[in-house]
């Protein structure tokens, strides 16, 4: 079925419509969206669903007018409350006012510099009526009641870098709400939270959608939170549309992602090839200014092995990931590998792949630059040997030497992901710490992600430290667990134990949000 999903209400003017849409790369190729089509009537929630790459956030943005960089429209028409939004007078009258978008990384709408209050307030004046200063201020403090924020004078004090993920998240669905729109566009806003949090962000905005007045564009990986909020769903396949209709409607299967070294999901059975070696923390402690934020952290991850590093956000995952790489000064403590084999010692010991794959890479520089510069640079190699090593460390991650030539605009969100990992292969670590990198991706590309991850372990004997909100990505991916809370580490043990017969309360209600079959398989490694 190629797609235009037609409104139900029978006379009902659509809000928001699409026809014919196809975008491609301006110097040519492809289309990565083709021939799309879609009307949205006001009060109706549309799902889009399909893997990373598909073009879902391709199709969305065109609702705001917005092409990623390398690409263009090459046909077709949008038009949202009749108005062109790809027309820069149109676009003024739409954006904030007829329709906002909320996307996964809340740090991208906020201004680091501006405290809560100032943002929202400004947001208050651009995009409603409200003028003066009693009218906005009461304003403000409705939207924040509204998202379940406090509205006292010392939150609208903080900057956003003083609030928690899930206050960010809240904070800038609060902007996106500020000019009362009418069209939402929701492109993976649960999908870096922990699962506690993202089961409250997708209460609240089941609450925001249920009034009636609003129509929503919901782009989600989560197939159950789709099919309870959405009115009907669509599915993109390689930019194309080829499944539509009710939520609980059967879709095509999706066949197992390109690259993948196994398609399917059962247990992994990769084990320590480093004999005595391994990566000790002891005793570390870690602040932020005068704040604690790591307090007596101790484990050790076995050469060879993947150990999974869990915990609600604001647990101190990500300080203890930069603290790993040598990013992060401890306070006390030390963070020491160790490997039998005095030959392997060469390259970076411990690399960090970072969460933000698109902030991780110069979006004006190709492919084949990111990954020749380490290769010229730190192991100076020569051009021509780092070209050839730079085409294989692509096919160590599942990708073609055709993307050499692209930018990071140009690649879906997986493919991204994927050159990271390339890139910080070339630094020859024996240590890699991955933090929340399949946050971002569809449950088909994050498969493929840690299928990719266990290759490496096999094949170059690497190290992983996972750290993760998706008890599933940990169960899939790891032997041990290691659960944070408020800086110190609360449960440890092998994944069947911990995710099975958890002891500790943040354990059982991070597993209670998770769903079912975090453990699908429990014949685990051993």
């Amino acid at each position: 079925m190629t797609g235009h999903v037609s409104a139900r209400p029978s006379g009902a003017d659509p809000l928001a419509e699409i026809s014919g849409l196809s975008l491609g790369p301006v110097a040519g190729g492809p289309p990565v969206l083709h021939d799309a089509g879609l009307s949205l009537p006001r009060g109706r929630v549309l799902g889009i669903v399909g893997r990373s790459g598909s073009g879902k956030s391709s199709l969305a943005y065109s609702l705001l007018g917005h092409v990623r960089p390398g690409l263009e429209v090459r046909a077709g028409t949008v038009r949202v409350a009749g108005l062109d939004p790809f027309d820069r007078a149109d676009a003024r009258r739409l954006r904030g006012r007829v329709v906002s978008y909320l996307g996964q990384d809340p740090a991208s709408s906020l201004n680091p510099a501006l405290r809560i209050g100032t943002q929202i307030a400004e947001a208050v004046r651009l995009r409603s009526s409200a003028r003066r200063a009693h009218e906005v201020r009461a304003r403000v403090e409705e939207l924040l009641l509204s998202v379940r924020l406090p509205a006292d004078r010392a939150f609208w004090r903080r900057l956003p870098r003083q609030v928690s993920g899930g206050q960010a998240q809240r904070v800038a669905l609060a902007l996106a709400l500020a000019g009362t729109p009418g069209l939402l566009v929701l492109d993976e806003p649960t999908s870096g939270l922990d699962t506690v949090l993202a089961d409250g962000m997708r209460g609240l905005l089941a609450e925001v959608l249920s009034d009636g007045e609003r129509a929503a564009l919901l782009v989600s990986h989560d197939p159950a939170w789709v099919a309870s909020v959405a009115d009907e769903v669509i599915r993109l396949e390689e930019g194309r549309m080829v499944g539509a209709g009710a939520p609980k409607a059967p879709m095509p299967a999706l066949p197992p992602p390109v690259g993948s070294p196994s398609g399917g999901h059962g247990p992994r059975s990769a084990r320590s090839t480093g004999g005595d070696g391994g990566l000790s923390v002891r005793g570390l402690d870690a602040v932020h200014g005068r704040v604690s934020v790591l307090r007596d952290i101790s484990l050790t991850v076995p050469a060879g092995s993947c150990t999974a590093v869990v915990g609600p956000s604001g647990s101190g995952k990500t300080t203890l990931a930069r603290c790993l790489a040598g990013l992060h000064r401890p306070a006390r403590g030390s963070v020491e590998w160790r490997e039998a084999d005095a030959e392997r010692g060469r390259g970076a010991a411990v690399q960090l792949v970072a969460q933000d794959a698109r902030g991780a890479l110069n979006p004006r520089e190709s492919v084949g630059t990111a990954l020749t510069r380490p290769l010229t640079g730190v192991r100076r190699r020569s051009a021509a040997d780092a070209s050839r090593e730079a085409v294989r460390l692509l096919g160590l991650v599942g990708l073609g030497a055709e993307v050499l030539a692209r930018r990071p605009g140009e690649l879906s969100g997986g493919q991204r992901q994927r050159v990271v990992l390339a890139r910080t292969l070339a630094a020859a670590p024996r240590v890699l710490v991955c933090d929340e990198i399949t946050s971002a991706l569809d449950p088909e590309t994050a498969g493929g992600v840690l299928d990719l991850l266990e290759s490496l372990r096999r094949t170059l004997g690497v190290t992983v430290v996972m750290v993760t909100h998706d008890l599933t990505a940990a169960a899939r991916g790891a032997e041990r667990v290691v659960v944070l809370d408020a800086g110190r580490v609360v449960e440890a043990g092998p994944v069947d134990r911990v995710l099975t017969a958890p002891e500790h309360p943040v354990t059982r209600e991070l597993l209670a949000y998770a769903g079912d079959g975090v453990l699908a398989a429990p014949d685990r490694r051993r």
